[in-house]
C-alpha cells in the first residue's frame, strides 16, 4: 500500500507512519510543520518507503499530485487542542473545513479510500455516557468559540459521509477519544504531556474547573493499529467509529496520579475556566466512548492502562527527542 498521511510530522501521524512503515507500505507525509514537529519523523527521513512533502492541505495543486499517486489517504491533519481553537478560531475553521473538502475532492478524482479522523468533541455537551456512534449532539452558541472545533469536525464527517454516499467515494470516519503518547505536545492544551511537563518540574499542576470532569485516555500505539486495521478492512467504508479507551478518570485524580508517578513535589491549583481559556466557556463533565462498533469489527482492545500511558509519557520527555519504532 502506498499511503499519504496528511499531517503525518505531528503525534498521531508520526506514530502511524511508523508503524505503516514497519508492516511493509508505503508512506507519504505532508505536513506544514505548524504545530507538527521534524523530529517527529526525522528517524525516517532517508528510509526508501518513506517521503516527507512540507506544504498545506489547502495548496490544492500539490494535494491533486500526491493524491494522484498513493493508494490510501489518512486524513489526520487539522487544527486541534482546546487552547489553539480559542486563540486562532478563524484558522482552525478554514483548515479543518476546507483542507477536508480539498482533500476529498482528490480522493473522488482519483477514486482513492480515505480515512478521515474526527472527535469526540463531535458529542459536544450531551451528557450521556458512554456515546455511541448515532447520539445526538448537543452544542453551545455559535458563538462561543469554543465549540467551532466541533462544528468543523461535524461539517468534515457530513463531507466524508455525503462523497460515500453520493459518489461512491470509500470513506471512513473515526472519532478519537484523548490519544496520549511519547511526542505529544502540552502546547496546546493537551493535558498529560501538560501535566507531565509540570511535575517534571515540581511546579504546580493546574486543574481547570473543579476537577470532577472526566475523561478517558488512549494509547497512541493501540490508535494507529486500530487506524491501519480499519482502513484495510472492507466492511468499515461509510461507518463512523469511537475510538477510545473506556478506562474513566477525574482530571483531578489525573493529576493526583501524575505526581505519584513521576514522584514529584508539586501540588494542584484549581484554575477557572474562564481564566484558563475566556469567559463563558463550557466544558464537558464526561467524555467516555462506546467501543462496540470497533471491537466488533477488528476486535479493538486497549493494550496499555492509563498508568502505563503516564509513565510512557514520563519516560519520553526524560529522552525527548527518542523515537518510538515498531518492528
Amino acid at each position: 500500500m502506498k499511503a499519504l498521511i496528511t499531517g503525518g510530522g505531528g503525534f498521531i501521524g508520526s506514530h502511524l507512519a511508523d508503524y505503516l512503515i514497519a508492516e511493509g507500505h508505503a508512506v507519504t507525509v505532508l505536513d506544514d510543520f505548524s504545530t507538527g514537529k521534524y523530529e517527529n519523523i526525522a528517524h525516517l527521513d532517508g528510509h526508501e518507503r518513506f517521503q516527507v512533502v512540507v506544504g498545506t492541505i489547502l495548496n490544492e495543486t500539490l494535494v491533486d499530485k500526491l493524491v494522484e499517486r498513493c493508494d490510501t489517504i489518512f486524513h489526520l491533519a487539522a487544527a486541534v487542542g482546546v487552547e489553539l481553537i480559542i486563540k486562532r478560531p478563524l484558522e482552525s475553521l478554514v483548515t479543518n473545513i476546507r483542507g477536508s473538502e480539498i482533500i476529498l475532492e482528490m480522493a473522488h478524482r482519483y477514486r482513492k479510500k480515505t480515512l478521515i479522523t474526527s472527535t469526540s468533541e463531535i458529542y459536544g455537551k450531551n451528557a450521556k455516557g458512554p456515546f455511541q456512534e448515532d447520539d445526538d449532539r448537543v452544542l453551545g452558541s455559535p458563538l462561543k468559540s469554543r465549540w467551532s472545533y466541533s462544528t468543523a469536525k461535524a461539517v468534515d464527517e457530513i463531507l466524508a459521509y455525503v462523497y460515500w454516499k453520493e459518489k461512491a467515494v470509500p470513506t471512513l470516519i473515526v472519532r478519537l477519544f484523548n490519544t496520549v503518547g511519547p511526542r505529544q505536545s502540552g502546547a496546546y492544551g493537551m493535558v498529560i504531556p501538560r501535566f507531565v511537563t509540570r511535575a517534571l518540574a515540581h511546579e504546580p499542576l493546574e486543574v481547570h474547573g473543579d476537577g470532577k470532569q472526566t475523561r478517558c485516555f488512549l494509547y497512541v500505539r493501540d490508535v494507529v493499529s486500530a487506524l491501519s486495521k480499519l482502513m484495510a478492512n472492507p466492511g468499515a467504508v461509510g461507518q463512523v467509529f469511537n475510538l477510545g479507551s473506556q478506562e474513566e478518570v477525574s482530571i483531578e485524580e489525573l493529576a493526583r496520579r501524575v505526581i505519584k508517578l513521576t514522584n514529584s513535589r508539586s501540588q494542584i491549583v484549581y484554575v477557572p475556566y474562564q481564566q484558563a481559556y475566556e469567559e463563558g466557556f463550557e466544558d464537558m463533565p464526561r467524555r467516555v466512548p462506546d467501543i462496540t462498533r470497533v471491537r466488533n469489527l477488528i476486535g479493538f482492545k486497549p493494550s496499555m492502562t492509563l498508568d502505563g500511558i503516564i509513565r510512557s509519557v514520563v519516560e519520553s520527555m526524560r529522552r525527548p527527542l527518542s523515537a518510538v519504532i515498531y518492528e
